[in-house]
């Protein structure tokens, strides 16, 4: 083992035991170090991407639970982790989250890069290597999850991915017709406009669906699955918001303790609107719960808050529900029943596959005001996903 696998080695060991890891200058070099400190971020994220995490679900982790120079560091260190593989051996979900995070490469790779930051973020080495330890020590304690893409440098035999999400003629329509929903004064129209982006979306789901039925290519269909960050407060009713809007578009969610996210698994096409449904009724759940507090004195507490996300998120739930039933029912392909029977069977058994058999949690609510003013902004609730506020959401 040569010096700076060893330092490497050192450095590992003081992030998992909290031990205290001291630099001499006068034994190791500032170039020896920062190779052993890129050594040790290496080996983590390797080791991290093997447990089912990616990109954007570090970021996301490392900015609950460490100061800005931490985040810095972890999306710096992505980009060269991910750097050392050929564009074309990166799968698309790992490059479209790098350039999320415009985690690139702004370093000269012939140095480290723990002594190039520093200079950048104007710390002395002995600070930039204690930014390196603290996040090592968060990265190292993370669980294990279930792998949900495939890892860099392993691409699907073909070499190429199916392609996933909404046509961009329909997507174009949903927008406009929530564009003037929302530019319109008259709560009836409004309403009409939405349910009709709504309705848009469900017939566009159908038809793809039976259409990939039919092709050779696609026949064994598989279920994917994408993940959900959340931010506190009120984690669980957030997340009672995302289950309802999963399960009204043919998906499952299963959400991880205090990490901070849900898993989602269906269909790519299903997974897509699950998510641009529930951040804009995240965006709207919250919108409404402030305007509450401008009128209503008991909306200051937690109490009344967390009821009002949950009493939202179980009307949002029975409007969806509503709203897919009666896309179904409208749908005059007689194949389309027995195809969303057998996506329903084969996203159960991925999500028994991932996550056993998971228990529905049982809530406790205690303002009757908060559970009655949630329903009512749930009925006003806008269920396209074309948001304003959502362009803002979710970025890094």
């Amino acid at each position: 083992m040569g010096d700076t696998e060893q330092i490497a080695a050192a450095i590992l060991h003081a992030a998992r035991t909290d031990d205290e890891f001291e630099w001499n200058p006068v034994l190791t070099s500032p170039r020896a170090l920062g190779i052993g400190a890129d050594i040790a971020l290496h080996q983590a994220l390797d080791e991290l991407w093997q447990a089912g995490w990616l990109p954007v679900d570090l970021w996301q982790i490392t900015r609950r639970r460490t100061d800005d120079s931490a985040v810095r560091l972890v999306i710096d260190a992505i980009a060269g982790n991910l750097a050392r593989y050929a564009q074309a051996n990166l799968p698309d979900q790992w490059r479209t989250q790098l350039a999320e995070l415009d985690a690139t490469v702004w370093w000269d790779r012939d140095e480290p890069l723990l002594t190039q930051w520093a200079r950048r973020m104007r710390l002395d080495l002995p600070d930039a290597l204690g930014t390196v330890l603290e996040l090592l020590a968060e990265l190292l304690e993370l669980p294990e999850l279930p792998v949900i893409a495939p890892l860099p440098g392993h691409l699907p035999r073909s070499g190429a991915e199916p392609p996933r999400g909404l046509d961009q003629k329909v997507l174009g329509r949903v927008r406009a017709l929530l564009a003037k929903a929302e530019r319109t004064t008259f709560p009836e129209e409004a309403e009409a406009l939405s349910a009709k982006a709504q309705e848009l979306m469900n017939r566009y789901a159908f038809e793809r669906a039976v259409l990939d039925e039919d092709d050779d290519e696609r026949h064994e269909h598989a279920a994917a699955s994408s993940r959900v960050w959340l931010d506190n407060p009120y984690l669980d009713a957030k997340a009672s918001l995302v289950h309802v809007v999963a399960e009204a578009n043919r998906c499952r969610a299963v959400q991880h303790g205090n990490l901070g996210f849900l898993s989602l698994i269906g269909d790519d096409l299903d997974l897509e609107i699950t998510e641009l449904l529930a951040t804009s009724l995240l965006v709207q759940a919250t919108t409404a719960m402030v305007a509450e507090g401008r009128t209503e004195t008991p909306s200051g507490t937690r109490a009344f808050r967390r009821s009002f996300l949950f009493a939202y998120a179980h009307r949002i739930g029975e409007r969806l529900a509503e709203a897919e039933s009666a896309a179904r029912e409208a749908a005059d392909d007689p194949r389309l029943l027995p195809v969303l029977a057998d996506r329903e069977r084969v996203v159960d058994a991925t999500l028994y596959e991932m996550f056993g058999d998971p228990k529905p949690k049982t809530i406790s609510l205690s303002d009757p005001s908060g559970w009655h003013a949630g329903r009512n902004a749930a009925d006003r609730a806008d269920l396209g996903i074309d948001h304003p506020a959502l362009a803002a959401t979710n970025q890094p």
